[in-house]
């Protein structure tokens, strides 16, 4: 039988969208239902869609990872509800010529996409740039580096604690799960060498994960792969393990594994790498200890690995020891300079996360939180959790509140109660459209950084 796969990652992170070209309007105001595209210089596409009754503001989407298609909104549902209420969309389908981590080209296409609205359909009295997934990155980006094209911006399932972190915890879990379950492949987990590599690569990993699965010993070093990787430990269509059910939350962790998470971030490293000229990661000089102490997961791999009568100490002892990859500096230079943010804040930004997204952790919302508070805009960052599994798994409710809640910082200029989750829940409740989740949370430090 074979295994099921994570259908929601394609659902999320790739999109498409029509991109047939409708004439141009006059004016400021568009007709009823007008639809735009064009391409710009870089052979990137572009796409809007204007409504009835335009109410000036013009929203800027980001898309996330997969194919350089052209879209405006995150969802359908969520098109058709922003522009019953009067937004305006545009979007890019980033550069199509490269790699799918289109870092290199996104933001520059982005606002190349906006200037293109202003001249074929009119200027917008407000821009809100939003941003899904590794979109979510492009839209920190964004907001980092729009001040006088954008106002305001609103995240969602944000990448933002960057590539070169992304790329590290991975090759941590990654060599964890070589090192102990398929020994045959600690070496060849960077450089790859194609898409289908790396997906055959992952498949390796899936089986030999499935096989250590069922001995204590195997669920212990899954569990510790697993705080490596900084993996929830609340799976679908279940309920939250109990903060003491050490056995239960590994049990969840594996249901990720086993459903295909592998089978999407190990052939991703090769658009990544692709991206940037060569291997992004290393961990030659990293200490596998050190790096557990620091995990939400510790006292979880502790208890498994004693109630398996393994030693752990000697377990991460032989990790530190054969750590040994070493990055490309000119690829990780790359990368740091096209893909990472919160270097610092130039408009205020809205940043939604559910707190079980399997694909996008959680916790890189503290590691950005951090970097924007070194920085200095700590005041133009707020946060806000949903308590949902999934990566961008959002209600059409929750994302149009929180875009109300950035238009109120825009229009008060504070932030006051509407970034709460407490206001966002009763603004989405207020929709009466599909429900909200929101809950107070903060999130762990992320595993990982170097």
């Amino acid at each position: 039988m074979s295994r099921p796969r994570l259908t929601i990652l394609a659902a999320a992170c790739a999109t498409a969208v029509a991109t047939a070209l409708i004439g141009p309007a006059t004016g400021a105001r568009a007709a009823a239902g007008d639809h735009y595209s064009g391409t710009l210089a870089d052979g990137a596409t572009w796409i809007a869609d204007t409504p009835a009754q335009w109410n000036g503001s013009l929203l800027l989407f980001s898309h996330g990872f997969g194919p350089t298609t052209a879209a405006d909104a995150p969802s359908a549902a969520a098109r058709q509800a922003l522009l019953d209420a009067g937004y305006a969309l545009v979007g890019s389908s980033y550069d199509p010529n490269g790699s799918m981590w289109a870092l290199d080209s996104a933001e520059r296409d982005q606002f190349a996409a906006l200037t293109a609205f202003r001249r074929q359909v009119g200027t917008p009295t407000r821009v809100i740039s939003v941003g899904q997934s590794m979109g979510g990155l492009v839209n920190a980006r964004i907001a980092r580096d729009g001040a006088g094209r954008v106002d305001g911006s609103l995240g969602l399932c944000g990448l933002v604690a960057g590539g070169v972190d992304l790329d590290n915890y991975q090759l941590d879990a990654e060599y964890t799960l070589a090192t102990f379950f398929d020994p045959a492949d600690a070496g060849e987990l960077v450089n790859l060498d194609s898409q289908a590599d790396g997906a055959a690569l992952a498949d390796r990993l899936t089986k030999a994960v499935e096989t250590a699965q069922q001995t204590p010993a195997g669920r212990a070093r899954i569990a510790l792969a697993a705080a490596y990787l900084n993996l929830t430990d609340w799976a679908p269509g279940q309920q939250p393990p109990a903060p003491d059910d050490f056995t239960g939350q590994e049990e969840q962790q594996y249901a990720w594994l086993a459903q295909g998470l592998l089978g999407f971030i190990v052939p991703a490293r090769w658009s990544v790498e692709q991206s940037a000229g060569g291997n992004t990661s290393w961990n030659k000089g990293v200490d596998y200890a050190g790096l557990l102490h620091k995990s939400s997961h510790a006292k979880q791999v502790e208890a498994l690995y004693r109630d398996a009568g393994l030693d752990l100490r000697t377990d991460l002892n032989r990790l530190t020891r054969g750590a040994d990859v070493s990055a490309d500096p000119a690829a990780v230079a790359r990368l740091r300079r096209t893909s990472t943010a919160g270097q610092s804040l130039a408009v205020p930004l809205l940043d939604l996360h559910t707190i079980a997204d399997q694909l996008v952790p959680v916790e890189q919302e503290s590691a950005f939180a951090g970097r924007v508070r070194r920085a200095g805009d700590s005041a133009l960052l707020r946060q806000a959790y949903l308590a949902r599994q999934s990566h961008c798994d959002f209600t059409t409710a929750e994302v149009v509140a929180g875009l109300h809640a950035v238009e109120h910082r825009l229009d008060t200029g504070h932030w006051g109660d509407a970034a709460t989750a407490a206001e966002l829940q009763h603004s989405a409740e207020r929709l009466d459209l599909d429900g909200a989740a929101f809950t107070d949370y903060r999130p762990s430090r992320l595993s990982g950084t170097r």
